[in-house]
C-alpha cells in the first residue's frame, strides 16, 4: 500500500502555516518584478524536481522516464518543466530522467540541441552524433532500463502529450529490446502536476492575496457606480488591473447580476442598480501558479448598511456546503466517492448542494481527480483518481436558497476558494469569504 502521509510529510517540509480566515486587504499586495519571478520560478521548479520526480518514478517503480516535445506543440508536462527564460520547446526537446537505483540521485537529461538553465545535463552533441533519435537510442541502451514510462493517456490530457510522430520516432530509435518496455501510465504525468511542494506553498498564499485584492476592489465603490457601471465594465476593469500588474489571467473574469424578479442572471452590458447581488469568478497566474475564486457582492439600498438577511443566510448555506465538502477529504478516496459524502452530509443539513470542484495548480483546471461536475453530480470516469495528499484544490460548489426579501426568488449562491490538502485537513490558502463585499457604504 501505498504510504501516501510519508511521502507528503517529504515534499512538505517547510509548508507555510495557512492564512486565517480573515477580512480581504483594501490594497493590492505587491508582486515581484519579471526578473525576480523568474529566479524564483527556476529556485521552486529545481526544488521540484529534486524530490516529485524521484518520489514517484520510486513509488511507480518506473526506472525511466522520456518526454518528447516539439516547439508550440508541447507535452503539458515538458510546459512546466521549462526554466523561466525558456518558454517553448526549441525545435525537438528531450528530457529524460534516469534512476540508477541503489539510492543514486536520479539523472537529468536533456537530448537537444540547447541546455535547460542547468536544471538538464546535455546529453547530445551534434557534431560527434548529428542523427537526434540515434542518440536518445543510445542513450537508452547504455542505461538498460527495464520500465520505461512515456506520456499516452485515454483519460488525462494532462498525461496526453506524446504526439503520434514523436512515439513513432521514439520506437524507430529504440533497439529492439526496449520496445516492449514502454509504459503508458498517468501517473507520473498527473502526479507530478497535482504535487504541490513546501517551497510553493510557501508563496501560493501570496497568489491568492492578489486575488481576493482584486475582487474586493472590483466589487466596491471604487469601481462600481450604480445606475452608471456595467458588468461589462467591472469585467474589463479586473483584465486591466491584472495587466498593471505585469500579471495575466488564464481566463476572461465573470460579472453577473442577480435581481430580484429577474428569473436569470444579467450580465455584459447590464448596468448595475442599487439591490443587486453580484457575482464573480476570476483568475490570475502567478509565479507558474493559478488562483480561481468565485465571490459575492452586493450594492446596497439607500438606507440599507448590509445585504438583506435572506441574501447573508444564502451565502452562510454556501459555507456549510463547503465545510460538507473539506471535511469529506480522505486520503485514499476517490473524487466520486468524497463526491457521494459531502451530499449526504449537506443534504442531511437540510441544505440543496452542487459541488464540482476541481484540483488547481500549474492549471487552473488542474491534473488530479475531480469532485463532481456542474453538469453531473453523479460518479463520473473522472472521479476515480485516489485523493492524494499535498494537493491543492480548487473548492467550487453552490447551495441553492430561496430568498425570502425577492418574494422567495430562488437563487444559487456561488462559492470557489482556493485550499489545500496536507493530507489529513484541507486549509484556505487565504481564507474564504464569509460576508458579502458592499457597494455604496459611501452613502
Amino acid at each position: 500500500m501505498t504510504n501516501y502521509l510519508g511521502l507528503a510529510a517529504c515534499l512538505l517540509a517547510g509548508t507555510a502555516a495557512p492564512a486565517a480566515a480573515a477580512a480581504q486587504p483594501s490594497t493590492t499586495p505587491t508582486v515581484l518584478s519579471l526578473r525576480e519571478r523568474a529566479t524564483l520560478e527556476d529556485r521552486l521548479l529545481a526544488g521540484r524536481l529534486d524530490t516529485v520526480v524521484p518520489a514517484l518514478m520510486r513509488e511507480h517503480k518506473i526506472d525511466m522516464w522520456v518526454l518528447i516535445a516539439r516547439e508550440y506543440v508541447e507535452d503539458p508536462v515538458v510546459m512546466t518543466m521549462l526554466d523561466a527564460e525558456n518558454m517553448h520547446a526549441r525545435r525537438r526537446t528531450i528530457l529524460v530522467f534516469f534512476d540508477p537505483g541503489a539510492g543514486k540521485p536520479v539523472e537529468r537529461l536533456t537530448v537537444s540541441r540547447y541546455g535547460l538553465a542547468r536544471l538538464f545535463q546535455p546529453a547530445w552533441n551534434p557534431e560527434a552524433e548529428p542523427d537526434q533519435w540515434k542518440a536518445l537510442g543510445k542513450l537508452v541502451a547504455a542505461r538498460n532500463p527495464k520500465r520505461i514510462a512515456i506520456n499516452s493517456s485515454a483519460l488525462s490530457q494532462f498525461a496526453d502529450g506524446l504526439t503520434l510522430s514523436q512515439y513513432e520516432g521514439l520506437v524507430a530509435a529504440l533497439p529492439a529490446p526496449y520496445r516492449d518496455r514502454l509504459v503508458r501510465t498517468d501517473e507520473l504525468a498527473v502526479g507530478w502536476m497535482e504535487t504541490r511542494t513546501g517551497q510553493e506553498m510557501q508563496v501560493y498564499p501570496q497568489l491568492l492575496q492578489v486575488t481576493h485584492a482584486i475582487i474586493a476592489e472590483a466589487l466596491s465603490d471604487k469601481v462600481i457606480t450604480p445606475g452608471k457601471t456595467t458588468a461589462n465594465d467591472v469585467r474589463w476593469w479586473m483584465r486591466e488591473k491584472v495587466s498593471s500588474l505585469g500579471m495575466q489571467v488564464w481566463f476572461h473574469p465573470s460579472l453577473s447580476i442577480f435581481r430580484q424578479g429577474q428569473a436569470a442572471a444579467l450580465q455584459e452590458d447590464e448596468v448595475i442598480r442599487k439591490g443587486d447581488m453580484l457575482w464573480t469568478d476570476f483568475g490570475i497566474t502567478y509565479l507558474g501558479l493559478n488562483s480561481d475564486v468565485q465571490q459575492l457582492g452586493y450594492v446596497l439600498k439607500d438606507g440599507e448598511r448590509e445585504a438583506p438577511k435572506g441574501l447573508r443566510d444564502g451565502l452562510a448555506a454556501a459555507n456549510r456546503v463547503q465545510d460538507a465538502l473539506t471535511s469529506s477529504f480522505r486520503t485514499g478516496l476517490t473524487g466520486n466517492q468524497i463526491l457521494a459524502a459531502a451530499r449526504a452530509k449537506a443534504i442531511a443539513a437540510g441544505l440543496t448542494p452542487s459541488i464540482y470542484s476541481h484540483p488547481i495548480g500549474f492549471h487552473g483546471h488542474g491534473a488530479g481527480s475531480s469532485i463532481g461536475f456542474w453538469d453531473n453530480q453523479n460518479p463520473d470516469p473522472r472521479g476515480e483518481r485516489p485523493l492524494r495528499p499535498a494537493t491543492a484544490w480548487s473548492i467550487e460548489l453552490n447551495a441553492k436558497v430561496k430568498v425570502p426579501e425577492w418574494n422567495g426568488q430562488e437563487i444559487n449562491f456561488r462559492q470557489e476558494e482556493n485550499a489545500f490538502f496536507d493530507g489529513r485537513t484541507v486549509h484556505y490558502l487565504d481564507g474564504r469569504q464569509t460576508r458579502f463585499h458592499l457597494i455604496g457604504t459611501r452613502q
